[in-house]
This record gives C-alpha cells, sequence and structure tokens, in this order.
C-alpha cells in the first residue's frame, strides 16, 4: 500500500477514487506515566511518556485507515492528513484519513 500526503504520486497514474478511509483511536492518559509527566513538566524538558503515548496511537489510527483501504482494494492513499483533538479531560483521539485510489 502507497501512502502520501500529496494527491499525486510520481510514476502512478489515479485510475479509480475508491472514496473516503479513515482510522481513529482514542487515548488516555495513563496514571503511572501521569505523575512523571507531571514532575517533568515543573523542572521542564520533553514529555517523553506524552510523545511515546501519540506516536503509538497516531501508527494505530493510520494502520485502522490502511485496513479501510485494503478492504476496499486500494492501492494507495492519497491526500492524507492526521488530526488529534481533545474528546475529554486527558483523553485524545487521533484521527487519519486520505483518499483511497486504484491505479
Amino acid at each position: 500500500m502507497l501512502l502520501s500526503t500529496t494527491s499525486v504520486i510520481p510514476g502512478h497514474e489515479v485510475k479509480e477514487v475508491l472514496g473516503l478511509v479513515r482510522g481513529n483511536t482514542i487515548r488516555a492518559k495513563h496514571l503511572g506515566k501521569d505523575i512523571v509527566a507531571g514532575l517533568r513538566n515543573i523542572v521542564g524538558g520533553e514529555l517523553k511518556e506524552y510523545t511515546e503515548m501519540i506516536s503509538e496511537a497516531r501508527e494505530e489510527a493510520i494502520s485502522r485507515m490502511i485496513e479501510e483501504a485494503n478492504k476496499m482494494g486500494a492501492d494507495a492513499v492519497i491526500g492524507i492528513r492526521i488530526t488529534t483533538s481533545q474528546v475529554a479531560q486527558g483523553a485524545a483521539e487521533i484521527l487519519a484519513y486520505g483518499t483511497a485510489v486504484k491505479f
């Protein structure tokens, strides 16, 4: 599966647009990681626990988007975007979406 944030992939011609595909996940802060991050927030520096959590969530959302594209028989997903939004205190949704296409 080819993935692109652009609407074209050099060397490939889109023959058919299959439609929107998306994948999402919602993650909440972990109490243990929250305590460590809170201490780091006081002294400054990267909140590695949160960085790791968001990176894992982003990969899960992309994986779910690819799974949906595969079910449609897509060769690629173009125009990929990733958004993040807070859905509750301490919980965030990561959404990956794009257009499934065939070459």
